[in-house]
């Protein structure tokens, strides 16, 4: 590791955003920190004899000795206190200035998140009184924290794992609520008990391989000389396990949703909908947009980058042919290519055009999107239509739009929508979701992995079992298989971090957020 993150070295943090709100944590750690910030409190003595988990109110106070006593209600009165520095108070008593009235958080060691003595220091959330105070803390011997050294020392203290330490990140990077929800079943440690289970059972049966070749049997093989049923299992569940690296990344990353039509298909209407607020200019001048726009949302709990996108046909206006240049070039690095056809015009030959150039590009994600059903009265006997809800509607609409369709777009998913109602938005946010979930899809309730690091880990050690099981083919000696298991189970290690390089272990604490 890097020498900044040295252990128990006192470490001050401004712990949530730096700007106006109603209340700021500032949290320290370290070798007599308790200490250190009783010199700077109204109530040194209550904070010094404070138990672990409790509260404490008073004033955080910047020595003066210059300054006037003036009445106790007074904000900017001087106040007296016992000093006390770096755990020894003086009898002597000095005047100090209020800098903000605060609630103390006092954790003792080994109790605490860092496991080490730590204070979080609650207070007004100005700008102003959070740097004051900070600044005030450096001065009286805290350091500035690097990023992720509160975790760090968490778990180079035995509070946390890897695999918990990589799951607080996870969280605070998370974009929708099913993604926070797997990031905190990692947290909780569901990854770790099963990476334990597993290695329990590689433990059992290298301990059984070891006692045949203590004391062997007479004309025993490899094939018979221990049971392999535990060592099929290992196999299974770091097969499992690797499987659930797709999808646990598509809900990190995300995906990227690119809405592609022509020019007044609604693909700006939509990209409304779908983000709930007016972002994109929505008119019926064909060429409104003539560069793309983007925005998080979900998917039914998968993150997307959604692209709002020009509208395609030929231009001799340069600006406009260069935002249909760059919707094509989105699409070609789409996850998913949302193709708007407008229901009421029925399929173009310059929607067959657009799509097949997206066919040629070997664009394996297309759903054709159906849009402006609410007005698609020519498909219809009678003159008003007020909406599509029976199945014979459904299905009369539906011919109607496909029957020009060439046979090859029907293998297409096709969706009915109105971006302007709001009709076959759930639909299609369902054709989304399965698209891009696909066969990746893992369940909550499944442990599954948090970062490429782990599943690098996992596919090693799943090799390293592999081959371990391939020992009777290969002819291999029993003490070749307890090399493979040993290799198994350091790789395991690895993912938690039982044993894993300092700079593995500055580039995965680097990554999170000073305070944190």
């Amino acid at each position: 590791m890097k020498n900044i993150y040295t252990p128990e070295e006192p470490i001050a943090a401004i712990a949530t955003a730096l700007a106006p709100s109603a209340l700021a944590v500032i949290r320290v750690s370290g070798k007599n920190c308790i200490q250190l910030v009783s010199s700077v409190f109204s109530r040194p003595e209550a904070l010094l004899k404070a138990p672990g988990y409790s509260l404490i109110h008073g004033w955080i106070v910047e020595p003066n000795s210059s300054a006037q006593v003036g009445p106790d209600n007074a904000d900017s009165a001087p106040v007296a206190f016992g000093e006390a520095a770096h755990g020894a108070h003086t009898a002597n008593k000095a005047m100090s200035t209020r800098i903000d009235e605060v609630m103390l958080g006092v954790y003792r060691a080994p109790k605490s998140f860092t496991g080490e003595d730590m204070v979080e220091i609650f207070c007004h959330g100005g700008t102003a009184p959070v740097l004051a105070i900070h600044k005030l803390l450096l001065k009286i011997g805290f350091r500035s924290a690097e990023r992720g050294e509160f975790s760090f020392r968490a778990y180079i203290n035995g509070k946390t794992d890897l695999t918990r330490a990589e799951a607080i990140k996870e969280i605070i990077d998370s974009r929708t609520d099913e993604s926070r929800s797997r990031a905190a079943g990692r947290l909780a440690g569901n990854l770790a008990q099963e990476l334990d289970r597993i290695k329990q059972l590689l433990i059992r049966t290298a301990a059984s391989i070891e006692a045949e070749i203590e004391y062997p049997e007479d004309e025993e093989t490899i094939a018979d000389a221990y049971d392999s049923t535990e060592l099929e299992e290992a196999r299974q569940s770091l097969q499992r396990l690797s499987d659930t690296w797709a999808g646990e990344k598509l809900y990190q990353d995300g995906a990227r949703v690119v809405l592609c039509g022509r020019t007044n298909a609604g693909k700006s209407s939509l990209f409304n909908t779908l983000l709930k607020e007016e972002r994109a200019i929505v008119s019926d001048i064909e060429g409104t947009t003539r560069d793309w726009l983007e925005s998080w949302v979900s998917f039914s709990g998968i993150p997307a980058r959604l692209f709002d996108t020009a509208g395609l046909r030929h231009s001799s206006d340069v600006i406009e042919q260069s935002g249909v240049e760059r919707s094509h070039e989105l699409a070609e690095d789409a996850d998913i290519v949302l193709y708007l056809a407008d229901a009421s015009e029925g399929f173009t030959p310059d929607d067959l055009a657009n799509i097949e150039q997206f066919h040629k590009e070997s664009l394996k994600k297309v759903i054709l999107v159906w849009n402006k059903c609410d007005i698609c009265v020519k498909f219809h006997k009678e003159d008003k239509y007020s909406g599509i809800s029976e199945k014979s509607e459904r299905t009369s609409l539906f011919t109607a739009c496909t029957k020009t369709l060439p046979a090859w777009l029907n293998d297409y998913p096709q969706v009915f929508i109105s971006a302007r109602t709001g009709f076959g938005i759930p639909e299609l946010v369902e054709s989304v979701y399965s698209a891009l979930a696909g066969q990746n899809e893992t369940a909550r309730q499944q442990a599954g992995l948090g970062s490429e690091r782990q599943k690098a880990a996992v596919d090693d050690a799943l090799d390293s079992v592999a081959h371990a099981l391939s020992a009777t083919d290969e002819q291999l000696g029993l003490d070749a298989v307890v090399q493979d298991i040993e290799d198994a189970l350091a790789s395991l290690s690895y993912i938690t971090g039982e044993t894993s390089p300092d700079d593995i272990l500055g580039n995965i604490f680097s990554r999170f957020c000073v305070g944190k």
